[in-house]
C-alpha cells in the first residue's frame, strides 16, 4: 500500500464532511471546464467538479477577487461523462475533484469542443485545441512575469496578487501579445500553450486575463493547489518538467519556440529540456526582468535595455527585455517563414 501524506489526509478528511454538510443542504455539483488540446483521433480533456449552492445564477463578474477561486467545495471521483466527436467516455474526478483524461474521439484540426456532465447537470462545453499533424511549429510560453506581471517569486506579493488583487489591476508586459500575433500569423496553425505554476483554481481568471490583453487563445497547464499524496506541496518546477516531456511525447514532429523569463526556473528548465530534446525545440526567447523586477524576484539584475542572440546548447537563445526587443531579434530568423 502507498502511504499518503497526513497533510493530503487531512485535506480529504475535511472536503469530505463539508461535502457531505453542503450535500445536506441541497448543494449541487457543477463543471468548470478548462482548455484542452488533442489532435485528429484523440483530445486531452480537463475540468473540475465543484459544488455549487441550489439555485444560484453563476453569473459573470466585472471584477473578481483572487481568494474567491480558493474558497470551492471539489467533488472527489465524480462519474464525468465526456462525449468528442461522437463519441463517448465515462471516468471519474481525483481527490480534488480534478480530472484529466485522453479521450478517443475526431475532430477536425483547428477549434473544437467536448461535452461534460455529471449527475443530472447541464451539458457543458470545454474547448479543445485540435493540432493539425502538418503542423511542425508551435510555441510553448510561462505566464507569470513572461505575458503578465506578478513579481510571482516574491511570497507576499504574489500572495496579493492571487488572493486579493482585482484580476483587472494585473499588468500585461509590453509588446507580448502582438509578439505571439504575429508568430501566429508568421506560421499558420501554430498552437500556443501557456505552461505555469500555479493553481488550477485560477485558470478562469488567467483566461479571462489573456483575452482582454488580446493574446492568442491556448490551452493554459497549471497544476493543483495544495498537498499531495507525498509532500506537503506540489513542485511547481517538475510540473512544467513533466508538461514539456509530454507535449514533446504527443507532438514529436512540432518544434516549440520556448517562451520564459529570467526571474524564476525558466532558463534552466527549458535548457534541460533543449539538451533532452533538441529536435522538439525550435529557439528559446527569455523576457529580461528590468533591474527592480529583477531584486524583487530575487534574480541578478542584468541589462534591460539591450537586446541579444546568444547561442546555448545547439540552440539558440533569443534575450530581449520587452515584446517589441524580442521580435526584432525573432523577424530575422528562418522561424519567420
Amino acid at each position: 500500500m502507498v502511504r499518503i501524506h497526513r497533510a493530503a489526509l487531512i485535506e480529504d478528511a475535511v472536503h469530505e464532511i463539508v461535502e457531505r454538510r453542503l450535500r445536506g443542504r441541497g448543494w449541487k455539483p457543477y463543471i468548470t471546464a478548462y482548455t484542452g488540446y488533442g489532435a485528429p483521433g484523440w483530445a486531452r480533456v480537463m475540468a473540475r467538479v465543484l459544488l455549487s449552492r441550489p439555485g444560484r445564477v453563476r453569473r459573470k463578474r466585472e471584477k473578481i477577487r483572487g481568494w474567491r477561486s480558493f474558497t470551492t467545495t471539489p467533488v472527489s471521483n465524480a462519474l464525468v461523462r465526456i462525449e468528442v466527436g461522437g463519441t463517448v467516455t465515462e471516468a471519474r474526478t481525483d481527490r480534488s475533484g480534478y480530472l484529466d483524461v485522453m479521450v478517443k474521439g475526431d475532430l477536425d484540426p483547428g477549434w473544437g469542443s467536448a461535452k461534460l456532465s455529471t449527475e443530472g447537470t447541464v451539458p457543458v462545453d470545454a474547448p479543445i485545441r485540435v493540432i493539425d499533424p502538418t503542423v511542425k511549429f508551435g510555441v510553448i510560453s510561462d505566464i507569470d512575469d513572461t505575458v503578465m506581471v506578478t513579481t510571482l517569486p516574491r511570497p507576499l506579493l504574489a500572495a496579493w496578487n492571487t488572493f486579493v488583487l482585482d484580476e483587472h489591476a494585473r499588468a500585461a508586459v509590453p509588446g507580448m501579445a502582438v509578439l505571439y500575433e504575429r508568430m501566429v500569423n508568421a506560421h499558420p496553425g501554430t498552437p500556443v500553450v501557456y505552461l505555469s505554476t500555479g493553481a488550477w483554481n485560477v485558470a478562469p481568471t488567467l483566461t479571462r486575463f489573456l483575452s482582454r490583453h488580446l493574446y492568442p487563445a491556448g490551452p493554459i497547464l497549471l497544476t493543483d493547489w495544495g498537498p499531495t499524496p507525498d509532500r506537503w506541496f506540489r513542485s511547481g518546477q517538475e510540473h512544467k518538467r513533466k508538461s514539456l516531456r509530454r507535449l514533446a511525447a504527443e507532438f514529436p514532429d512540432v518544434k516549440w519556440l520556448l517562451i520564459g523569463d529570467d526571474g524564476q526556473h525558466d532558463q534552466e528548465i527549458y535548457s534541460e529540456f533543449a539538451r533532452e530534446h533538441p529536435d522538439n525545440v525550435a529557439a528559446v526567447a527569455i523576457r529580461r526582468l528590468s533591474p527592480t523586477q529583477a531584486v524583487l524576484a530575487g534574480a541578478i539584475p542584468g541589462p534591460s535595455e539591450t537586446a541579444e542572440v546568444v547561442p546555448s546548447g545547439g540552440k539558440t537563445w533569443f534575450s530581449a527585455p520587452d515584446g517589441a526587443g524580442l521580435w526584432s531579434l525573432l523577424r530575422d530568423t528562418d522561424l519567420i517563414s
